[in-house]
């Protein structure tokens, strides 16, 4: 894995160990993943809603503010992963129909689901504005990034249950 990655991963597992709630974390995360990944043009964390796990909820982000703040699991990129429990890749948006426009200047998009004991509890969506922009490098940090709050998520329920 490259070097910035692993700093970042290594940052936010440090940041993690203190924090007072998961919402810090992501807040301190989408932070730093945009400034030292600069063409991860948005980036930014969606939740199951604990009232409906049929609905994604806007959470923390860094980017230009969306009109998409609650979008059902049926729809979009983001509704994909949690559908196919999986990381969808789009390469260029303008040719997916399932994509949710935000921003006219997104080319590209990565969502990668975080799970809590096997469930997908939300994920962490990524815009760039260049076609291509993630290959095997993001997709695997990314992916590690995912790992790391779902372990979070999971202790600091039990921590508090």
């Amino acid at each position: 894995m490259e070097k910035p990655f692993l700093q970042i991963l290594a940052a936010i597992k440090e940041f993690a160990a203190t924090a007072p709630d998961v919402y810090s974390v992501q807040e301190f995360s989408v932070k730093l993943i945009a400034e030292r990944l600069p063409y991860y043009n948005w980036v930014g964390f969606y939740m199951l809603d604990p009232q409906d796990l049929n609905v994604l909820v806007l959470g923390p982000f860094h980017g230009a503010p969306t009109e998409h703040v609650r979008i059902p699991v049926s729809e979009g990129i983001c509704g994909a992963a949690v559908a196919k429990g999986e990381t969808v890749v789009v390469d260029d948006v303008n040719t997916d129909a399932r994509y949710l426009a935000c921003s006219i200047e997104t080319r590209s998009e990565i969502v990668v689901p975080i799970r809590v004991n096997g469930r997908i509890v939300g994920e962490i969506d990524i815009d760039s504005h260049d076609l291509n922009a993630f290959g095997d490098g993001d997709r695997s940090f990314l992916e590690k990034c995912a790992d790391i709050f779902g372990k979070l998520i999971e202790t600091k329920r039990a921590t508090t249950a």
